[in-house]
């Protein structure tokens, strides 16, 4: 018979007892959780609506936790964008725990609706979206630095939202220089992994592994143009990537529209062909006018 121990109980117990919200949160089940916090799903009932509560898990309690969520909070409330979680409010237990109140996001993560993305065309417009989101934040001096599968959630009507800002950077603020290791094994860039705080070419490499992993999971090889947007998003040294997320979901684009990307240099076969196979109608058109005058000229010459 397993036992398990009383710190693990106790914090078992104090994730099903109900938090002790303001009034007007009621709650209703655990939607998720984490290292740092547990979601509850609660019912507003000032406005009468679902939200999602973020609170401290019981035994992170100090100031210093508490400092750290009320953070992310003020984050999320600064950025006011369509991929981004609105926060609704935020305060404090009596017990010392930070919480805030936020949109119910309904949908799937990418790690696990990955397959609902059954064409290059899919993959690319999710992943413009995201890049849309991330560069907004850039725009206004946040940088993300855990971006992953995990933390983009799916919606049922094509909405694509970006979660968990806990690690993210306020550009104003500087480097905290202390050399710990953000972000996801296998998703953080090289400058992270070595303890660096990184910049928003560190996000850039992000989007390149969410990119890698898109591809993957699709049954065909990605054209030489997007792999060669996914390789530079993920070049080892930050100075060899795109500089900045614009410039790499400008180069989506220009896939998504049949343009030479930057990211890859198109050799002329590859080039001839792919504008004889984008502009094949007037192509059609002018040679079949071209045979007509050979066709007119030939008959006046008989």
């Amino acid at each position: 018979m397993t036992h398990l121990s009383d710190a693990v109980v106790a914090h078992l117990t104090a994730e099903l007892m109900l938090p002790e919200l303001p009034p007007r949160y009621l709650p209703q089940e655990v939607i998720g959780r984490g290292g740092m916090g547990v979601v509850w799903r609660c019912r507003d009932t000032l406005l009468e609506r679902d939200v999602a509560v973020k609170l401290l898990v019981e035994h992170l309690s100090g100031a210093a936790w508490a400092a750290r969520l009320a953070r992310e909070a003020r984050i999320l409330a600064q950025l006011e964008h369509p991929g981004i979680v609105a926060v609704h409010d935020a305060g404090m237990l009596a017990d010392g725990r930070a919480w805030y109140a936020m949109r119910l996001v309904v949908g799937e993560p990418l790690d696990r609706a990955r397959g609902q993305l059954g064409t290059l065309g899919d993959v690319v417009r999710v992943m413009i979206r995201l890049a849309d989101t991330i560069a907004f934040a850039h725009a206004n001096g946040v940088i993300h630095r855990d971006l992953t599968p995990r933390n983009v959630m799916l919606g049922p009507f094509g909405e694509v939202l970006v979660l968990d800002w806990g690690v993210a950077r306020l550009v104003a603020e500087g480097g905290s220089q202390d050399g710990a290791i953000v972000g996801t094994p296998g998703y953080h860039a090289p400058e992270q992994a070595a303890g660096q705080d990184g910049d928003a070419r560190s996000d850039v490499y992000g989007l390149g592994a969410i990119l890698r992993d898109l591809l993957r999971s699709l049954s065909v090889a990605p054209p030489k143009p997007l792999a060669a947007i996914r390789d530079r998003a993920m070049a080892p040294r930050a100075e060899h990537r795109f500089a900045t997320v614009v410039e790499f979901r400008a180069d989506l684009a220009r896939f998504q529209d049949g343009a030479p990307v930057h990211a890859y240099l198109e050799p002329l076969g590859e080039r001839v062909l792919r504008l004889a196979t984008q502009y094949r109608t007037p192509l059609l058109l002018v040679t079949a006018y071209l045979v007509m005058r050979l066709v007119v000229l030939w008959w006046r010459g008989i």
